[in-house]
């Protein structure tokens, strides 16, 4: 994948985008780009960057999010931190935007520096798991409605296809017709296909441009923690 200043992840509730940039973020660091993570989801309070913090301060990358993260006040304040991140050229920035067109208006503010600035990937987290996005024609109903709102176009897609912890390498092969057809029917590539790490050794080099990642510790604990032991990720 073609490293960009700035990357952006989105994409319908639940396909995974928070975890992902949470992953792409640590490996741009391993690579030695100076890493900046900013959580820009003010729609979902359940699955925020803000339960990685630790991590990702442990690995040298500093957090932008709302002051209210993590907390009982339901407020969507975006902190003006974000603006130096997309002016400051000598940053990497990775920018997980909410789901949906409702989550993209937070992002509309940014689009004209980053446009001019003209140095950036914003790439569609797509989820053939998801309800609202089992077939390509929905998903690109999604993805349109993001780029109305926000008014920036996509760059690439992100195959995320998975059912949390429940996910087979079969899984994974098996949305690779439905991703294809979404590049087939957008013209735009295929910049990576996610799999939890436990699952990369098996697919290695049975799929092109794979990601492995790990999943975001909060997953863990959502999963005995809401009714009947299931969690929407």
């Amino acid at each position: 994948m073609d490293v960009k200043r700035l990357t952006l992840f989105a994409g319908h509730y639940g396909s995974g985008k928070t975890n992902i940039a949470l992953n792409y973020a640590l490996y741009l660091k391993s690579l030695g780009y100076p890493v900046t993570m900013a959580d820009l989801d003010i729609v979902n309070p359940y699955f925020r960057m803000k339960d990685s913090e630790a991590l990702l301060n442990s690995a040298g990358i500093r957090l932008i999010c709302s002051p209210y993260a993590n907390s009982n006040v339901d407020f969507p304040a975006m902190p003006k931190e974000i603006y130096g991140l997309v002016a400051d050229t000598e940053q990497y920035g990775v920018m997980d935007i909410g789901g949906d067109d409702r989550g993209a208006l937070a992002l509309g503010r940014y689009v004209p520096d980053i446009l001019a600035e003209d140095n950036y990937s914003f790439l569609l987290v797509a989820n053939k798991a998801r309800p609202l996005t089992r077939t390509a024609q929905d998903t690109i109903d999604v993805m349109h409605e993001i780029e109305e709102t926000c008014g920036m176009r996509f760059t690439g897609l992100i195959n995320n296809t998975n059912l949390g912890l429940e996910t087979t390498a079969e899984d994974v092969l098996d949305s690779a017709d439905y991703i294809e057809q979404i590049a087939s029917m957008t013209s735009l590539p295929v910049v990576m296909t996610c799999a939890r790490r436990e699952l990369a050794e098996s697919l290695e080099g049975r799929v092109k441009n794979l990601f492995p990642i790990d999943l975001q510790k909060l997953y863990y604990m959502l999963n005995t923690e809401v009714p009947n032991g299931k969690s929407d990720i």
